[in-house]
């Protein structure tokens, strides 16, 4: 069964991640579909803000295809992925993707289409999409 949350506009990111942490559960993978500029990084860095991210710690890594964060009120880990410029699945298994899906830390993922096959079984699908006339983005979870 899928869930959407609707984002109107910036004003309502936090309160859409906020919305998401809650449908989080013990899900540790999650994977952001989206074509370019429909606000996968925007949304993933609101949601670590909310995990308790500082603000200026949370950016794309498209340069370093992977970036780690801490959590300043939970001391937990969170990888973000961005798998853009990857040229295949076998540099995500030299970079040791299956050691961070495996580590039990949050593993949140723009491009997971370039890996899909190493993706885990239990890995949530977040499909990002807008509407071009509104510009309202709603994220669809299953």
């Amino acid at each position: 069964m899928s869930t959407i949350i609707t984002i109107a506009d910036l004003e309502d990111l936090d309160k859409a991640a906020r919305e998401f942490v809650k449908l989080m559960g013990d899900n540790t993978v999650f994977a952001f579909y989206g074509p370019m500029g429909v606000g996968k990084t925007t949304f993933i860095r609101a949601l670590s803000r909310v995990l308790g991210v500082e603000e200026d710690m949370a950016n794309s890594p498209s340069f370093s295809i992977i970036n780690e964060y801490r959590s300043d009120t939970t001391a937990e880990l969170i990888y973000h992925f961005d798998l853009y410029r990857l040229e295949d699945e076998e540099e995500a298994l030299d970079m040791g993707v299956e050691d961070y899906f495996d580590s039990g830390a949050l593993c949140l993922l723009e491009w997971p289409e370039r890996i899909e096959s190493l993706l885990p079984d239990d890995t949530v699908k977040v499909t990002i999409a807008e509407d071009p006339d509104t510009q309202v983005r709603t994220l669809t979870i299953d």
